[in-house]
């Protein structure tokens, strides 16, 4: 085979050329696919691959959507790009996301968007990073789009600092400002809840407000008359919780602690506590009703009482505390009435200055056990 292909290739006159050995090595007939789309648009996937930083992977992905006939255009566009702070990575992040921005006009489509942002005083390296980061941004309108888009946040945020926070991490130009955003940032605001805690959860969390707006108005009044106040953060947490949740979901894990013993009282008492316990997967809620209930031996009240445990890890920190617990009393060096659900959810300082530190001569076992080098199946009685 080696001989056939070095034959071949001096039959072509391909000699003392490393790139041309490997450019031909990979059309060669019996090597590639007839269906090989870098056989069908050479061009595109190798300008994708050397000039926009894409692998060949994505690069022949983007093929199936665009084809580049004449790179006069896409020059200038990464030209344009690029003196706007736009590295390869950044590139590639937005041809790969969407791949028909390679065709766009650069001035007439690109320029103007860039230059909307930079005014805003968007610069730097926030540009491409806000811009890369949504395929949507730089194709969809500017003037009925983008600017109101902007708008909408300026008029609930305010401070251009909180607007480029928001639009780092925002999904706004996908979703429906006029009919859901609106709509439903007005029905948190005829509830009564505090301009500051709408704009958090539109910086923080703004999936929760693109739930359809009668929806998310029935959400609202649900979260009301489970008795959270409108004044408060934990209110809006809470319609967060349950506007991202659908209703057969909601039940789902309702009825997962329900088979804990869990009553509506508890489930209430706890979710008002924490309500990003409903945030929590079906899995990892019964995961961590085994571990405190089975092996840590806590009643479903106890459980109730601090849902703040259901945001833990029961591998990294609760196993391994209880597994330090149990060295101690096992000692008899701290009583076994103590308050579990407390002491679980003391912060690590904390914890580490009143368990780990006083004994860790004494008892070394401790370090292993805090470590989780030693396995943790209940307490002994």
């Amino acid at each position: 085979m080696f001989h056939f292909i070095c034959k071949t290739l001096i039959q072509n006159r391909i000699v003392n050329s490393k790139t041309s050995y490997v450019c031909y090595i990979h059309t060669m007939p019996f090597l590639s696919s007839v269906s090989n789309p870098t056989e069908k648009q050479p061009l595109t996937v190798s300008y994708l691959i050397n000039s926009c930083g894409l692998s060949l992977e994505q690069a022949i992905s983007a093929s199936k959507v665009v084809n580049i006939k004449c790179t006069d255009q896409p020059d200038l566009l990464l030209k344009l790009l690029s003196t706007h702070g736009f590295k390869k990575a950044h590139i590639a992040s937005l041809i790969t996301k969407h791949p028909p921005l390679i065709l766009a006009h650069p001035e007439k489509t690109i320029r103007p968007k860039i230059e909307y942002f930079e005014s805003l005083g968007i610069t730097g390296t926030d540009l491409p990073m806000i811009l890369s980061s949504n395929r949507y941004i730089l194709l969809c309108s500017l003037k009925e789009h983008i600017i109101p888009s902007v708008n909408f946040l300026r008029g609930v945020i305010h401070t251009n600092e909180n607007l480029i926070f928001a639009l780092k991490q925002y999904y706004a130009f996908q979703a429906n400002i006029k009919n859901v955003m609106e709509p439903n940032v007005s029905t948190l605001r005829a509830h009564g809840v505090p301009e500051k805690h709408v704009a958090n959860l539109l910086m923080m969390h703004p999936r929760s407000l693109k739930l359809r707006a009668d929806l998310f108005k029935e959400v609202v009044c649900a979260i009301k008359e489970m008795g959270f106040d409108p004044m408060r953060i934990s209110f809006v947490l809470a319609v967060r919780s349950m506007s991202v949740i659908s209703k057969v979901t909601w039940e789902k894990k309702k009825e997962v602690l329900r088979s804990f013993g869990w009553s509506e009282n508890d489930f209430l008492f706890a979710f008002r506590l924490q309500p990003r316990l409903m945030i929590c997967s079906e899995k990892k809620i019964r995961n961590m009703l085994v571990f405190l209930t089975t092996k840590a031996g806590l009643m479903p009240s106890d459980v109730a009482r601090c849902p703040y445990l259901f945001l833990m890890s029961v591998e990294k920190r609760l196993s391994p505390r209880c597994a330090v617990l149990q060295v101690l009393m096992s000692k008899g060096l701290i009583s076994k009435d103590i308050d579990l659900v407390r002491n679980l959810n003391y912060g690590k300082r904390f914890f580490e200055k009143k368990f780990l530190t006083p004994f860790m001569e004494e008892v070394p076992a401790v370090i292993e056990a805090y470590q989780g080098k030693m396995g943790f199946q209940g307490f002994s009685d």
